[in-house]
């Protein structure tokens, strides 16, 4: 690429958001809580998946939380609180 491309910002432009990465993981009352944090303006963002098999089919719920953190694994340690928090507010109701 050449130095005036750089310059005049006429190269790759890389998204700002990346793709959640798959983190950990507990089981919490029969729900599996997964942690998705991903990272948005140069901080990672609270996200998850629960999923529970109802009736011999998975179910899952995704959810994003506006709080931003500045590591990987403290944003994992929040998703996976608020998962328990959802789970014990809203239980199987989370899936209708």
């Amino acid at each position: 690429m050449s130095f005036f491309k750089k310059l005049f910002g006429g190269g790759e432009a890389k998204p700002e958001t990346e793709s959640p990465a798959a983190g950990r993981s507990i089981e919490h009352k029969g729900f599996t809580i997964q942690a998705t944090p991903f990272k948005e303006g140069g901080q990672f963002q609270t996200c998850g998946v629960i999923s529970k098999e109802v009736n011999g089919a998975v179910k899952e719920h995704r959810f994003i939380r506006a709080d931003r953190f500045a590591s990987l694994d403290e944003a994992s340690d929040i998703a996976l609180a608020k998962g328990r928090q959802i789970v014990d507010e809203q239980g199987e109701r989370i899936f209708g």
